[in-house]
Formats: C-alpha cells, sequence, structure tokens
C-alpha cells in the first residue's frame, strides 16, 4: 500500500475479497442501469415535448389524455431512477465505503500496534516523520475510501453511458445537409464531434485547477491537524497550563497555528469559487447549447420533427454529463490525491521502520546486539554507548561491563540529563542510537513503569491486567492486586469503563496511577522491573508501601530504579531495599554496592530535611562516644 494503485487495489486481493467484489458489482450493476435509465429519461422527455407541441394539433384526438399520460411516464422515471436505482446504489455504494474504510483501518491498527512498537519507531529517526497520524488514519482514510469510490462509480457511468447514450444516438441518428457522405450517421456523427470537442478542453482546464485544490487540501489537512493536536495536547495537560498561569501563552500558540489554517483557507475558497463558476458555466453551455447543436440542421432542413430533436438533445446532453464526471469531480478527485498521500506516506513509514536498527542507521550510529543467556547470570551489558542522532555525533554515556544478578536491587543515581532514562530506555530496545550487548535472563518477563501513567479508556480489571487480555487472570487476582496496591476502594468498580462520567485517566490522582502500576507488577511477577522514576508522585510513606508491596510480592525479581532522591529509600523498619548503586558521572558508569547503612532518622532528616528560618538545616545532635 506504498503507492496509490497499490492502496486502491489491496481490498480487493485481501482475505475480505468476496465482500469487496460483491458489494463492487452491485454498485457497477445499478450504476449501469442508471444510466440506461437515462436514455428513457431523455426518450420520454422528448414524447411530453411532443405533445405540448402537437396539443392544438387537428390530428390529436384526446391531446389531454396524450400529455397526462407522458407526464405520468416521466414522473414514473423520475422516481424509479433517482428513488430506487440511485438510492439503492447510494446505500450500497455507502455500505462498500463503510467496509473498504473498516478494512484499512484495521490493517493501519494491526501495523502500527505489533510487537515491533511501530508507533514508536515511526515517529523518531527520521526528518520525514508523518505528521497527525491520527488524523491520517481517520480522516484520510475515509476520505480516501469515499472518494475512490466516487471515481469508480463515475468511470462506470461514462461507460455504461457511451454504451447505451451512444447506441440510441446512432438508432435516431438521421442524414444531415452538407454531410451526405456520412448517410444516415450524420446527426450521430455531429452530436460525438460536439462532446468531443466540448469535453475534453475543458477537462484540461478542470485538471489545472484541480491541481491547485490538491496542494491546497494537502496544506489544509497539515494546518487542521496541527491545531487539532495541539488543543488535543494542551487539554491533556489542563492543569499545568492552569497552575503556571499559561493562558496567554497558550492562546498565542492556538493563534499563530489557527492563522496557517485561515490562510490556506482563504486561498482554498477562492479556487472553489473559480471552480464553482467555471463548473456552472460549462454545465450550462453544454446543456443549452452544445446538446442542442447537432440536431440543428437535421431539424430545419426537416430531417427530423421536434420530438426527434428534442430527444437528440436530451441525450447529448446526457452524454456530455456522464462524460464531464471528471470536471464534476474534480475537487473530490484533489481531495482524494490529498488523502491517498497522507494514507501512502503513513504507510511507507510504517514499512520503513520494520527493521528498526536499518532505519536508525540511516540518521545515526545503532549497533544494538540483544541477546539472552541463562537466568543465573542475570542481566549483562557490554561496551554500551548511547549517542544522539547524526553520524558524527559523540556518546554522551558509556559503560564498558555492568552486571545485575538475579533479585539483585539497584538504584540508579546522576545529575539530571546524565542518561539515566536514556539507559533505561535502551535497555528496553526503546533508544535508537548508539551500540554494545544488552544479554536478558532467558526465560524472564520484564515490566517498564515511568513516571507519567496515561491510561486508555477499558475498564478498570483491563488497567490493572494490561500488558495482557483481561480474561487472561480472574476477577479475584485482579482483585487482590488492588487491594494490595492500595486501591481497593476501586475493586467494586473494576468492570466500569467510567465512574461519576469521568474515565479512570481523568478520575485517579497521580499517586493512584502509580499505585495502579504496582497492582500490574504484583499480578504480573515480572523478573526484571525498571522503573523509571516511578514513585514520582508519592509522598515518602506512599514510596516505601510501593517498593514494600512489590517486596513481599515479587521474590526474586530484579529491579533498576531511576528516582530523584539522593538516598533511596527504605523500609518502615529501616532495612534496605537496595542492594547496589549505579552512578552515573562524566558520561561514564559505576556500580558500587550500597553504602553502610545510616540510622534511621539520620536517613529520613537527610531524605526529607526541614529546613530553619535562617536557611539552615536542623539536624538531630548526635552525641560523642566517651572514650
Amino acid at each position: 500500500m506504498r503507492n496509490f494503485w497499490g492502496l486502491m487495489r489491496a481490498y480487493w486481493f485481501s482475505d475480505r475479497w468476496t465482500e469487496a467484489w460483491t458489494l463492487t458489482l452491485v454498485v457497477a450493476f445499478f450504476t449501469a442501469l442508471s444510466s440506461k435509465a437515462g436514455v428513457w429519461f431523455a426518450e420520454a422527455s422528448g414524447e411530453l415535448i411532443n405533445s405540448i407541441a402537437y396539443y392544438h394539433d387537428a390530428a390529436n384526438e384526446s391531446p389531454l389524455e396524450t400529455l397526462l399520460t407522458n407526464a405520468a411516464i416521466l414522473v414514473a422515471i423520475v422516481i424509479f431512477k433517482d428513488a430506487g436505482i440511485t438510492g439503492t446504489k447510494s446505500f450500497v455504494s455507502a455500505t462498500l465505503h463503510r467496509r473498504w474504510r473498516g478494512w484499512l483501518n484495521g490493517r493501519f491498527n494491526e501495523a502500527l500496534l505489533d510487537d515491533n512498537h511501530t508507533h514508536f519507531h515511526a515517529q523518531h529517526g527520521s526528518d520525514k516523520v508523518p505528521d497527525n497520524i491520527d488524523q491520517r488514519v481517520q480522516e484520510s482514510i475515509k476520505g480516501m475510501t469515499g472518494g475512490a469510490i466516487g471515481l469508480a462509480m463515475g468511470v462506470i457511468a461514462v461507460a455504461s453511458s457511451l454504451f447505451f447514450v451512444g447506441q440510441k444516438l446512432l438508432e435516431t441518428s438521421t442524414e444531415v445537409y452538407g454531410l451526405e457522405f456520412l448517410g444516415a450517421y450524420g446527426s450521430a456523427t455531429l452530436a460525438f464531434v460536439a462532446v468531443v470537442a466540448y469535453v475534453p478542453v475543458n477537462t484540461y482546464i478542470a485538471i489545472k485547477l484541480g491541481g491547485l485544490l490538491e496542494r491546497l487540501s494537502i496544506r489544509m489537512q497539515k494546518a487542521e491537524g496541527s491545531y487539532r493536536g495541539e488543543l488535543t495536547t494542551f487539554l491533556r495537560r489542563s492543569f499545568h497550563v492552569a497552575a503556571s498561569r499559561g493562558e496567554g501563552v497558550q492562546k498565542a500558540m492556538h493563534d499563530r497555528l489557527y492563522v496557517d489554517i485561515d490562510r490556506t483557507w482563504g486561498k482554498l475558497n477562492w479556487i472553489n469559487a473559480s471552480y464553482d463558476s467555471f463548473e456552472r458555466i460549462y454545465n450550462f453551455v453544454g446543456a443549452r447549447v452544445v446538446a442542442y447543436g447537432p440536431g440543428l440542421l437535421p431539424f430545419i432542413h426537416s430531417r427530423i420533427d421536434l420530438k426527434g430533436y428534442i430527444t437528440g438533445a436530451e441525450l447529448v446532453n446526457s452524454l456530455i454529463s456522464q462524460c464531464s464526471w471528471f470536471i464534476h469531480v474534480m475537487p473530490a478527485i484533489a481531495t482524494l490525491r490529498a488523502n491517498s498521500r497522507r494514507v501512502m506516506d503513513l504507510a511507507d513509514a510504517i514499512e520503513n521502520v520494520q527493521k528498526p536498527a536499518e532505519f536508525y542507521r540511516q540518521t545515526g550510529l545503532s549497533e544494538f546486539r540483544y541477546t539472552v543467556q541463562n537466568p543465573v547470570f542475570g542481566l549483562t551489558i557490554q561496551n554500551l554507548q548511547l549517542n544522539h542522532q547524526g553520524h558524527q555525533a559523540e556518546p554522551f554515556l558509556t559503560s564498558e561491563r555492568l552486571r545485575f544478578r538475579r533479585g539483585e536491587w539497584t538504584f540508579l543515581k546522576g545529575e539530571s540529563g546524565c542518561g539515566k532514562t536514556s539507559l533505561i530506555k535502551a535497555l528496553n530496545g526503546l533508544w535508537p542510537y548508539g551500540g554494545g550487548t544488552i544479554v536478558f535472563p532467558e526465560g524472564i518477563t520484564t515490566f517498564y513503569a515511568a513516571q507519567e501513567v496515561k491510561l486508555p479508556q477499558v475498564t478498570l480489571k483491563e488497567l490493572v491486567c494490561l500488558p495482557e487480555a483481561a480474561d487472561q487472570h480472574s476477577d479475584a487476582s485482579a482483585a487482590a492486586a488492588l487491594h494490595k496496591a492500595g486501591l481497593g476502594d476501586f475493586i467494586e468498580f473494576m468492570a466500569d469503563e467510567t465512574r461519576t462520567g469521568m474515565t479512570w485517566d481523568q478520575l485517579l490522582s497521580g499517586g493512584q496511577k502509580q499505585k495502579l502500576v504496582v497492582a500490574r507488577i504484583m499480578l504480573h511477577q515480572p523478573g526484571l522491573l525498571f522503573l523509571d522514576e516511578a514513585t514520582g508522585a508519592l509522598d515518602p510513606e506512599g514510596k516505601i508501601a510501593f517498593h514494600q508491596a512489590i517486596k513481599d510480592n515479587c521474590p526474586g525479581v530484579t529491579v533498576i530504579s531511576v528516582m530523584h532522591e539522593a538516598i533511596p529509600p527504605r523500609s518502615a523498619t529501616g532495612e534496605e531495599f537496595y542492594h547496589s548503586v549505579l552512578t552515573i558521572a562524566d558520561g561514564t558508569t559505576s556500580k558500587k554496592p550500597l553504602a553502610p547503612t545510616l540510622p534511621a532518622e539520620l536517613t529520613t532528616i537527610l531524605a526529607n530535611p526541614e529546613p530553619l528560618n535562617d536557611g539552615w538545616l536542623r539536624l538531630p545532635r548526635i552525641r560523642q562516644r566517651q572514650k
């Protein structure tokens, strides 16, 4: 699906090909039937005009009855054509649109959310990162599928009209004065020449205007997507904007983004208005001048009567109208091309990151190697270096060899920006640039707990069971995990997606969300646990409870933890949770056993010093031992 035609035909050659072709053939049948009904309409119009013209003719024995009958036939044809044929065709084509879009949406959903973390990689490591992926999946696919079906229906309508209308024109054709060498096909030839001369020239004009519409449509989609994306981000951090009184800056940002929408919209309106005027003039000239021109000579020279003249003109008008589908749908085609380009760019980005290492090597060094070893040896890191994007970028963190024993708890410390989180990401395959060998203990599961917890809109049980499905764990085990994590008050609402009109992401506080992470850890029993400031929203007692719950319920787990604290927390009885400290300084790592335990009172004060009015810290008075 990385090119236009591949994207267009993918659904029809998929596992749902029966559904796709059945709906397509039904749409094609009703489109062709609509073209045939256009011939019936032209004939009925001719009969009605003829009955009006000869209403007072002496030879007309029942003028009123003939007039009403022809009028009734014309109305019946219109109802049958527009309500029956067109209505059914619209319903079936809308069904085809819905099914095709659903299939494409499913394909992109599977591709983005695969085990390769494609959704993550597609947004990093390239100067051509697809913007507004949500808009591409939602709006661009919908617009593209709808536009493509309309385009296909237009092609079918042209082909069927050329057959049915052309056949009728040939049947009713007559000799034309001055063109006797054409014989009985004179009037039909004039009609075809008029259509061929009129439609292509105006189609060329439409293509030029359509090119402008396509470029402006792409720009408009990007501008709308950027504005919507910023609004979504703003609403997610609404509290932070309010707390920092940042409404003025946020408003200025919104205004700046909307300027691009407004300017593009203005240009788009000019082109749309120009195209609308062009199309109206084109339709009038085609229906009232070009359509009535070919039959004028035969009518003047009495080769055809008024009925034949009107019927022929309506047939030519029908042929012009059907052959002008390209002109009529040019704005839609421009939008189709814009939407398809957005979808193809996303498909291209997805395809490019199927092998992340090769993808990242295009913009920098990416030589990570992940393997496994006997669990008894724990987690081992060899010759690790972390870089930023760029082939000339120097490593900002290096480590020759690190080992984390099974069941060992390691506290990772260092100044802000030294690379603590980057190291955690690299161990989990989420840091793109650098190199080294990471050897995991074989057969163990890993769990990465980050500081910021975002919850999807699912039931509370599903939130506890993530990343596994809810049916893989019993209600009792999920409830027990919630209770041990300190969220027992919510157990009775495990089956609910919302409570008091709010989603769980809106309802739970930052600390409660981090307790939910503890519940997940206890439920899944990982062998290797990464805590990336996962206790940042908890108070000191909460941090102790967080660690104690893991210590009591996850025996043998290896923990690597990043925290802001200078001293790692200890249990309520003063026992150390952590066994070692990994320090990052000056771009290198050093790992040592945890320093000898300080008295619990001193450790508490150092972790939570109480300032005096003069700015000094109040520390306990330590009495010297008398010699």
